[in-house]
């Protein structure tokens, strides 16, 4: 019976191994067809219209090489960390008190239709008034566009609580902190993981909207520079930079947590 089950574990764990093997192969077929079909395009078109991959990789390794690039660079990273930072907390807070009472929710709900409601350029606007050519214009963009994200997946996720488990462990007689630590953030986690990794994404981009409107460094006061100046090159090569920097954030620091927090998911499937 022990020697089928760790048999049975290995066909699986060398399955999964198989399976995320053959996806890397097809993403890498993905971004070479996606190379191919740009060079091709870029054949027939000016350079200031559409500059071919190499040239967007030549401007990008200039760049690199001077220190205003890393300055711009850390700069964006720190704001888009702190407004994710400080959204991740308060819409995780907010998220649980709305769920835990029925009367705060529908008495803040409508609020929350109107905050989703009002897109990134408008709060981009109003930062822009409020705190002029900062860095909290672009944290408080970057805030009002994930936290929205995260308190409602996490209230969501306060209402699929079993509530047979929380009446057995007030019977109990369990103190507030392990009803909440042993039945809430179980069932809590993987939603609010779910929310914080879509807030991150749309929080990087709406950070290049408001270093493009009101901010004199960073990766979209750069990009709004190269482009007054039509170096569409230089374009390309921030947006890239933008991009590598969301794809290595999420490959190795959100995804890799999330599997760590959720590897009993696994353990169980297997």
């Amino acid at each position: 019976m022990t020697l089928a089950l760790s048999a049975a574990r290995r066909t699986a764990q060398q399955a999964r191994q198989e399976r995320r093997l053959r996806l890397i192969l097809l993403r890498f077929i993905l971004v070479a067809a996606f190379l191919l079909l740009w060079q091709l395009a870029s054949l027939g078109t000016p350079a200031f219209i559409l500059p071919s991959p190499a040239r967007v990789w030549h401007a990008w390794t200039t760049l690199v090489e001077t220190p205003s690039f890393w300055n711009d660079f850390g700069i964006t990273f720190w704001r888009i960390t702190v407004g994710f930072s400080i959204a991740a907390v308060v819409g995780a807070v907010l998220g649980i008190v709305l769920g835990a009472s029925r009367l705060l929710g529908e008495l803040f709900e409508p609020v929350l239709v109107i905050i989703n409601t009002v897109s990134s350029s408008i709060w981009a606007i109003f930062a822009l008034i409020w705190f002029g050519l900062s860095n909290w214009t672009t944290i408080f963009v970057v805030f009002m566009t994930a936290m929205p994200l995260i308190l409602t997946n996490v209230w969501q996720g306060t209402r699929t609580v079993n509530r047979e488990y929380v009446e057995l462990a007030q019977t109990f007689r369990m103190s507030k902190a392990k009803v909440l630590t042993k039945i809430y953030l179980p069932t809590i986690l993987p939603l609010f993981f779910a929310g914080a990794r879509l807030a991150f994404g749309f929080g990087a981009r709406v950070s290049i909207v408001a270093e493009t409107l009101g901010a004199s460094s960073g990766i979209g006061y750069r990009l709004r520079q190269a482009a007054d100046l039509v170096q569409t090159d230089q374009v390309f090569a921030w947006t890239l930079t933008l991009v590598t920097l969301m794809i290595a954030l999420e490959s190795i620091v959100l995804k890799p947590i999330e599997r760590h927090l959720f590897s009993w998911r696994e353990r169980q499937s297997a």
